[in-house]
């Protein structure tokens, strides 16, 4: 929230340093991102007197002036500029003057001619016309009133504010404003505090009851809802002071009553719409919720489709506003308006919320009625604008309104004592203090004793208990007198880690080992990403109200997250990396949702780069297998998972389930995701894994008699897997032998087509005795012909 130091003065007498300020602003809870000084980086700009103009001798698009600067004498300025003209008051840049952007002035040379300054435009400066008329003109600012020569621009144009940046926690919306910034400033200054003018005259004969109907079929919705008739509108620009406010806020100036509505956003906190009366069809307002398929047109000339979550402002024909967010294109104010009805209004935050995320449609009303807009600013911010209205002459105003509420607003009572608050505190606040911190805060309170009754202000809807109250009052009497205690009735729970927690943590300690990196994505994930990778989308859980379309289901598999991690990676040149992420996926039961989802742990991982193929992630799941369940029996089939490669993926197998799949990306899915880059990932279903974990631990003796090797290399058909070989070895190796790897796969000159050469190195070795050559050529022979009456294997 920004807040002008010249505009909470209107409120309340400041006298002390904007430091100071800073600082009790944040000992109240109220934290100062940012104190922009206006002006104070701009010296040495000064008004100047044109005398005369030349043609540069040396440039044509140059012109020689020489210039009165009152003190400091007759300079001579080179400029290029064609709005100026002799006896113009103009500013210049002194030789060493600095400009709104930083920029420093120097004396120099043009084409061999002295130019000792600057002339300067309202950019310049940092103003526009809403600051002073003409400075938004492309070129040098022109003065309009015969300034003494010399002066400070800054000095003369007021250009000195000091601008607050202020961090207004989500309970106190009422604070979304000047007004309410400038009653915490009076609290924590202990000062006065002045209300803005609330008054107004009203003409007996204008009626905004007998000139228009206001209905409202909302409550729900529209909790409040005010309406005011305004006649003879004269459209013109605002006031200097209105548009400087405006100004500071970063909000161009319209017209008068479009600036009202905007200034008493900002003043009160209160989004207003100005209805153009002649553009309501059948002299009604009607609050309701939208048709199914209604459309409306808004200001920013964007058409929208509406349903019946909407709540929408109609007249008898047509939505002219969508409800706290924006006004209807055809309502808006014109030059030739003569007769407007205000808004004032309070609507349901979450409300607001949902169909400015549904539509697409943000503005300044809707983030202010987001965050909550109370009863009470409805009416002050009427009242604020119509008084507005009659202090600049604008129209006649109605002397009734319409207010329309299901309950009328009342204030909060709270009844506690003064030493519960104490005891929320834990320390002894004197009651005076209290009831003095309280009144400061515009509380009204009774003390009898140790007895507290506080009527709380109709704009403090977060206060519901004496905890509250609490809260009041330590931030205003100082978190510092909170004296740290060791509460002697204490006890020590023993904390730490539940057995499942454990064991991912392990997991995890054991991939950061095998060189990866942990990421964390989110669990909503866009329903593309189902077509790219061919994932099964009819069960899966869509948000009623996603944050966007990129988040709008639950996640069924974590490895499309981890794939635009690697895609996001490899864009910014990091051409290597190991990622993964081990987290839940989302599956219903039953669709429509009646019961929470089955939430499953899934890990999901992925490798890139030069050095990495398919054996680097085999490597890994091999690895973290054998830690995790030693002695099962592990198994890599071939896969048909569409996301994954058809000839470099593998299903993985424990004890015959299974508990995954790895594989290179499909070139398909790269070719979409815009990778050039061979990408292997994994995906491991760690909730059916975790049956098969083991602690036990197996010790098998070294053999001391020496061990056996044997390499034989067989023809079998391209079908025939390594899997499917290596278990016959296994199965007909016998007990000796103890381990089997492939160590070369070839496919070429004498080998028939179709086939494939596959040679595998085996281990033999026994417990009991040194092996001899009969019987491990009766195993090798066991093996080949096994494996040549199993898979029509041929010894090469």
């Amino acid at each position: 929230m920004k807040a002008p130091l010249s505009w909470l003065k209107d409120y309340v007498e400041i006298d002390c340093s904007v430091e100071e300020l800073s600082a009790k602003l944040f000992s109240c809870g109220f934290e100062v991102e940012d104190i922009q000084y206006i002006g104070k980086n701009i010296n040495k700009i000064v008004t100047s007197k044109i005398l005369s103009i030349q043609k540069h001798p040396n440039a044509d698009k140059l012109s020689l002036t020489c210039v009165d600067a009152g003190k400091y004498g007759k300079l001579q300025i080179i400029t290029s500029a064609t709005n100026i003209f002799e006896g113009s008051i103009v500013p210049v840049a002194l030789d060493g003057a600095v400009l709104n952007n930083g920029e420093v002035i120097r004396t120099g040379e043009l084409r061999g001619i002295k130019s000792e300054g600057m002339f300067c435009s309202g950019e310049e400066l940092g103003i526009n016309d809403d600051w002073y008329e003409g400075a938004s003109i492309n070129g040098i600012l022109i003065f309009n009133e015969n300034y003494p020569l010399g002066s400070e621009v800054t000095d003369i144009l007021d250009i000195n504010d000091v601008i607050f940046d202020i961090n207004v926690t989500a309970n106190r919306p009422d604070c979304q404003s000047i007004l309410g910034i400038a009653r915490e400033v009076a609290a924590v200054l202990n000062k006065p505090f002045k209300m803005p003018n609330l008054s107004y005259n009203t003409s007996k004969d204008i009626s905004t009851q007998k000139t228009i109907r206001v209905i409202d079929k909302a409550f729900n919705l529209c909790p409040r809802y005010i309406s005011h008739f305004v006649k003879d509108i004269k459209i013109e620009k605002s006031p200097l002071w209105l548009r400087r406010r405006l100004f500071s806020m970063g909000i161009r100036s319209i017209n008068n009553i479009v600036d009202i509505t905007n200034y008493v956003l900002m003043e009160i906190g209160q989004p207003m719409h100005a209805f153009d009366l002649n553009e309501l069809s059948g002299s009604e307002i009607i609050i309701r919720r939208a048709n199914e398929g209604e459309k409306i047109t808004t200001l920013d000339e964007k058409e929208f489709i509406l349903s019946a979550d909407n709540l929408v402002i109609c007249d008898s024909e047509k939505p002219v506003a969508l409800a706290g967010v924006m006004g209807g294109l055809n309502s808006g104010i014109k030059e030739a308006t003569k007769a407007v009805v205000f808004e004032s209004a309070t609507f349901k935050r979450d409300n607001v919320r949902k169909t400015s995320r549904q539509l697409g449609q943000r503005s300044d009303s809707s983030a202010r009625y987001e965050k909550g807009v109370d009863l009470y600013s409805v009416e002050t911010g009427m009242k604020r604008a119509l008084s507005l209205i009659d202090q600049l002459n604008c129209g006649l105003i109605a002397c009734d309104e319409y207010d329309l509420y299901e309950s009328k607003p009342t204030e909060k009572v709270i009844n506690t004592t003064v030493s519960e608050v104490n005891a929320v505190l834990g320390i002894n606040v004197p009651s005076e203090t209290i009831k003095n911190i309280l009144t400061r805060l515009n509380f009204k309170v009774e003390l009898k004793e140790n007895d507290l009754t506080v009527v709380c202000p109709l704009y403090r809807e977060d206060m519901e208990g004496y905890p509250d109250i609490a809260e009041e009052i330590i931030r205003e009497y100082g978190y510092s007198n909170i004296v740290p205690t060791l509460l002697n009735t204490s006890q020590i729970t023993p904390g730490g880690l539940t057995e499942e927690q454990r064991m991912i943590n392990s997991v995890k300690d054991l991939l950061l080992a095998f060189g990866f990196n942990e990421m964390l994505s989110y669990s909503f994930v866009s329903e593309k990403e189902f077509d790219v990778y061919g994932l099964e989308k009819g069960n899966v859980i869509r948000l009623l109200n996603p944050i966007s379309e990129d988040m709008a289901v639950m996640r069924t598999s974590i490895l499309p997250s981890v794939v635009k991690a690697v895609s996001y990676n490899l864009n910014r040149k990091n051409s290597e990396g190991r990622l993964f992420e081990l987290a839940k996926v989302y599956t219903p039961k039953a669709l429509p949702l009646t019961e929470l989802p089955i939430e499953s742990n899934t890990l999901a991982f992925a490798v890139y780069g030069e050095n990495e193929d398919f054996f680097t992630l085999k490597g890994v799941v091999e690895g973290l297998l054998n830690v995790t369940c030693y002695g099962k029996d592990v198994k890599y089939l071939p896969s048909d998972i569409k996301f994954l490669h058809p000839t470099r993926s593998a299903s993985v197998m424990v004890d015959g389930e299974n508990i995954g799949c790895i594989g290179q990306l499909n070139p398909s899915v790269s070719e979409t995701l815009g990778i050039d880059k061979p990408v292997f990932v994994g995906e491991i279903y760690y909730d059916i894994l975790k049956k098969y974990f083991s602690d036990r631990i197996i010790f098998k003796p070294i053999s001391k008699f020496p061990s056996v090797d044997r390499d034989i290399a067989v023809v079998v058909d391209d079908s025939v897997s390594c899997q499917s070989i290596i278990d016959v070895i296994k199965n007909f190796g016998g007990k000796n032998l103890e381990n089997v790897s492939i160590f070369d796969v070839y496919k070429g000159e004498n080998i028939p087509k179709n086939k494939k050469s596959m040679a595998y190195s085996l281990n033999f070795n026994s417990q009991d005795k040194t092996l001899n050559v009969d019987e491990v050529d009766q195993a090798v022979n066991n093996i080949l012909n096994a494996l040549r009456e199993k898979l029509n294997a041929e010894l090469r």
